[in-house]
């Protein structure tokens, strides 16, 4: 990669390594032909982002609100990591993929009864500036065109400045902002007595997914689905190449680039024992034939909205029949949890749900001996020791999304229509495990499937995504 402190690399010494002469300067601005850019349309999103923008205002209302998308971070020297804009400023705002903007803040200013709203971004380094070919962070020979402001007001329907005014635009005046996200909003501002409350409001609010959301949502979950039949084509492959976990993980990578913005988490791709650890990340095992590969993976969206999708297969393309009456199993117990989503029910239900049929099942093969009623006393919970993980939680623009929520907003609450979550059962059977039998170690096996809550009951947005092991062979077989 070419050195992007101050120039370009040219191996043994760097072009603008002492600083250009005017000359040099004025002639870098001329000979230019113009760039405008025409047809300029307003995304879905931004009538949203009004209506959003509007129930923040009246939260709020006469407090000057101030939300960044925050900075960039470093991954070694002069690299830095793929940028991705605060999910509450992509929120408000509907900035969205290559368009993020770093550094870029959202004021909300009190007018009236209501607010007015500010976006300030780092504009398009235009051709008769020296940033366009000096700024090795926003210049556009470096990083590429930029909207000006201009062209960010038609795009996002509100007015915006450049970022180098907003100290002073801040400057002397109380607001509530969103905590440590930019060193361009100062101290001062964040440190608001009412700013706890601003971070809770804007997770609590993303509970409930409005249209918009939930077809992003949808669409995050279809090109996951065509992410997983990607994986079962390389198989072959991942089982003749050494780490060929790492096979698997790239072909669900290149389509969440493809159609997509990015992964919504780092895949796991856990062959054989791998699968009883709940975060193998590090995907670098073998996939043996014979074995079941779990693969927990979704894709992101330009949106940000992300899928958080969890298959187990096959690696051969058939269970055996230990591999398939532990998978009938989970999933049973994934069935019962998603049986028992209503708006008005207690969160908590979908995981009483689906343990309650893991730890019958437990009871049954003997490993449990114990009554059910014994078994789920919170008290007692054997069953932890195989299940290791609770069955459900929150999805959208964070895979574990509204995370700051109070307790009796979200995990001690009721479920409400428009909520989407996750329904993910697992049973994990450690390889040194002596309360199996030597046939069932060293098998981990989740079912994982993205939910619509609605007043009535619900909708599976993963459903298409084969999860009963006959249509999982099937599916296979047909890719193969």
């Amino acid at each position: 990669m070419e050195n992007s402190d101050k120039a370009l690399d040219t191996g043994a010494k760097r072009v603008y390594d002492v600083a250009p002469s005017e000359m040099f300067g004025e002639f870098m601005k001329t000979g230019w032909a113009p760039t405008p850019l025409e047809g300029i349309t307003q995304d879905e999103v931004i009538a949203y982002c009004v209506m959003r923008r509007t129930k923040l205002s009246a939260a709020f209302s006469g407090l000057r609100i101030v939300l960044p998308s925050g900075g960039v971070k470093q991954r070694s020297n002069d690299t830095d990591y793929q940028y991705r804009p605060h999910n509450a400023f992509a929120y408000y705002t509907g900035v969205q993929g290559v368009e993020a903007n770093a550094h870029a803040v959202l004021v909300l200013e009190p007018s009236g009864e209501g607010h007015t709203p500010i976006l300030f971004i780092n504009p398009r380094s235009t051709r008769d500036t020296d940033a366009f070919f000096r700024d090795a962070k926003n210049g556009e020979l470096w990083v590429g065109r930029r909207f000006t402001t201009d062209e960010a007001a038609q795009r996002y329907g509100i007015e915006v400045r450049p970022v180098t005014e907003l100290k002073a635009f801040l400057k002397g005046g109380a607001a509530v902002a969103l905590h440590g996200l930019d060193a361009v909003v100062d101290e001062s501002v964040k440190n608001h007595p009412r700013a706890g409350e601003l971070v809770n409001f804007v997770s609590v609010t993303r509970l409930i997914k409005d249209d918009y959301e939930i077809r992003e949502m949808q669409k995050a979950v279809d090109v996951t689905h065509r992410g997983f039949s990607d994986i079962i084509r390389v198989l072959p492959a991942a089982v003749n190449t050494p780490r060929g976990e790492r096979v698997v993980e790239a072909a669900f990578f290149g389509r969440a680039r493809v159609e997509g913005n990015q992964l919504g988490y780092n895949t796991i791709a856990a062959s054989g024992s791998h699968a009883c650890v709940l975060h193998w990340e590090r995907n670098d095992g073998d996939v043996k034939p014979g074995e079941l590969l779990l693969v927990d993976a979704g894709v992101e969206v330009d949106s940000y909205y992300t899928a958080d999708i969890t298959r187990t297969l096959p690696v051969s393309g058939k269970f055996s029949p230990v591999q398939r009456s532990l998978y009938m199993l989970v999933y049973e117990s994934q069935k019962a949890g998603i049986a028992a989503i209503k708006a008005g029910v207690p969160f908590l239900d979908i995981n009483r749900a689906s343990h309650t049929v893991l730890v019958q099942g437990l009871i049954d093969m003997g490993i449990i001996t114990m009554s059910l009623e014994e078994a789920m006393d919170p008290a007692v919970s054997l069953h932890k020791r195989w299940t290791l993980h609770g069955v459900s939680h929150m999805l959208g623009m964070d895979v574990h999304d509204c995370a700051h929520a109070r307790a009796d907003q979200y995990r001690d609450g009721v479920l409400e229509a428009g909520m989407i979550l996750t329904v993910e059962p697992g049973l994990y059977i450690q390889l040194d495990d002596e309360l199996f039998p030597p046939e069932y170690r060293g098998i981990g096996i989740r079912i994982e499937d993205d939910v619509l809550v609605t007043e009535t009951g619900f909708i599976n947005l993963s459903e298409n995504i084969p999860h009963h092991p006959d249509e999982i062979e099937s599916w296979m077989a047909s890719l193969r």
